[in-house]
This record gives structure tokens, sequence and C-alpha cells, in this order.
């Protein structure tokens, strides 16, 4: 047993909230504990094992402390997660509706309890084209995985995957709370009214997070070095995937193709989305940007329509002004009219 108490929350925060909530809430929860951990766009961890005798309670009645706290002070519902290590506490909180909690006792048995009944996709690493290989061996679950040989997940998934997974299915991880905070961000999500099957429209929502991001980066005149994408189900689970950019940049069509692949890299199959969200990480100033000589002038046509498109937005309002593939689509009726 580690003698570690580790706790995942994810905030039901709705659409245009201020700003500076995220700060706000990292405030209240360093009452609790120092050691927090902020992970946009929407959760914390948090390492609550020395708060716990100072606050005389249990890992279940600090967990359901904090949530309460967060309730009172900005009237956000929250999911939570406690278990021995990180990887456990966040898999807990996925699957916990708001304003519950799920808390995995720091023993084999109830980690083994929790862990080896649960998809083997929902492993942190583990992601379509993973999940479909091991199916491929009858590897569907968890405990299908924990017994079998680390070297046989190596010559399957090669050497670093395997080793991994191989860990993650025993139930070990061992990353740390970081309260260091995180390079500078911003983010966006896009909701779907329902859970959405269509590829095109997984990338027709990347491509409007893109271009809102591009153009909040431009007005901020900062560039960003990195991008993460982080897609939730129907199930309530989640795939995070980041990319460091070839270069930092704040232009929308550099944004947009490495979100594209982003998304092409987690190889989901008919996955029921129920949102996108995208986030430029490690911020700095633009005028630190560098552009690497091409001889490809292909990108100068759409950096040079960015413009204009920004002068004009500036002057009639951000919608004046789209990529063309968020038009609204209209179909034909039964009688062939649109």
């Amino acid at each position: 047993m580690s003698g570690r108490h580790l706790l995942h929350l994810r905030f039901d925060i709705p659409d245009g909230h201020d700003t500076e909530l995220p700060e706000r809430l990292r405030r209240l929860l360093e009452d609790v504990t120092p050691r927090v951990q902020m992970i946009e766009p929407d959760s914390a961890a948090l390492d609550i094992t020395g708060a716990i005798p100072y606050w005389k309670r249990d890992a279940r009645g600090l967990t359901e402390l904090v949530q309460l706290r967060v309730l009172a002070h900005f009237g956000l519902r929250s999911s939570a997660g406690c278990a021995p290590n990180r990887m456990l506490a966040a898999m807990a909180c996925a699957l916990t509706p708001p304003g519950q909690r799920t808390v995995v006792d720091d023993s084999p048995e109830a980690i083994a309890a929790f862990l080896r009944p649960r998809p083997v996709r929902e492993l942190p690493g583990v992601g379509a084209k993973t999940a479909t290989t091991l199916g491929e061996y009858g590897l569907h679950t968890v405990g299908d995985v924990v017994h079998v040989p680390q070297l046989t997940l190596q010559r399957l998934l090669g050497a670093r995957a395997g080793r991994a997974l191989h860990e993650h299915a025993q139930g070990r991880d061992t990353q740390a709370v970081d309260p260091t905070p995180t390079p500078a961000s911003i983010s966006a999500e896009h909701r779907f009214v329902r859970d959405e099957l269509d590829p095109a429209e997984h990338r027709r929502a990347l491509l409007a997070l893109a271009d809102d991001l591009g153009a909040r980066l431009r007005n901020a005149e900062q560039i960003a070095s990195g991008l993460t994408c982080t897609i939730r189900y129907a199930d309530q689970s989640s795939t995070r995937r980041s990319r460091a950019l070839p270069e930092a940049t704040q232009h929308t069509v550099l944004l947009g193709r490495a979100a594209y692949a982003v998304y092409e890299s987690l190889g989901l199959q008919r996955a029921r989305v129920r949102s996108i969200a995208l986030r430029a990480d490690a911020l700095r100033p633009a005028h630190r940007a560098t552009r690497q000589l091409t001889l490809d002038t292909q990108d100068d046509k759409p950096l040079a329509i960015e413009a204009v498109a920004d002068r004009a937005r500036a002057r009639y309002g951000h919608h004046v002004l789209y990529p063309a593939a968020l038009a609204v689509r209209h179909k034909r009726d039964s009688r062939g009219r649109w």
C-alpha cells in the first residue's frame, strides 16, 4: 500500500464563464492542501495525503468537504475520484456523475475490484487503434491484460507502450501532483447538441475551435507552442492527446492542421462524441515568433486572407467572416428544394 490519497475533480463549468474562475478555484483548493494542480479546461488534481490528518477526516469525508466548498463558493457541482494514485483517481472521476464521488481504497483488493472490470481503452495511453489491436487478441478489459507478460505486450505494441500498459494494468502510476503553475494557455470547447458519430462534424468542430483560438491569440499578440485536444464520449470517458507544434504560431490554418493531425492519431471508429475541447499551450509573446524558411508559398495566401478577416472582424464582429467549411449547410427536402 502506498499510503497516498490523490483527488481528481472535474468541475461542471458553464459556457462563457469568468476567465478568472480557474485561478479563483485554485486559491480555494489551496485552502485545503497546498498541493493543487489545475488541469485545463475543467479539472484539478490534489494530493490530500497530508491534509487528511490535519482536517481530521478520512479520504471520503475530505473529498466531500472539498466538493461542498466549491459548490458553496462558486455554485459549481463537481465529479470527484479519490484513489492511491493519479491514474486511478482520474479514471474514478470520469465514471462519476456531477455532485457525487468515487473513492478507491488503498488496498490491492480494492484496486483490483475497481480496475479489472474496466474496458482497456479507459487506461491512459490506450487509444482506439491500441484497443483494436488488443481486442484482436481477446484483450478487452484490464482484467484480460493484467496477466499478460510484459514482453508479450511489448511485442504487440512496442517497447515503451507495452511497458506502460503493463504498469497501468497493474494499477501502478508514479505521477505526482505538480503545484507549479503551468505555462499560460487558452482553450475553447464545442459541445454537440447530441452525441455525434460523423467524423466530418468532428472536423468541423475542430476547425471552428482552431479559428476561435487563432483569433484570440492574434488579438492578444500571443503565439502557442503546443496544442491539446480533449474528446469526451457519450459514456463520460475521455481521451486527451497533446502535440508540440513544429513552430510556435497564432495562425488558424496551422492550428487547424495540428488539430486534424491530433484527431487522426486517435483513430476513432464510430465514436459517439459529446464534446471536443482544444487548448493552445505554452503561450508566449508574438514578437518571439519565428517562421521556417520554405520554397512552398501555399501558406502565404491563407495568412494574407487571415489578416484581412481579422480587420473585418474587428470592425463588424467576429461572425462576419469565417472559414467556408463552417457555413451552415442546408439539405434538400423531399421535393428537392433547399
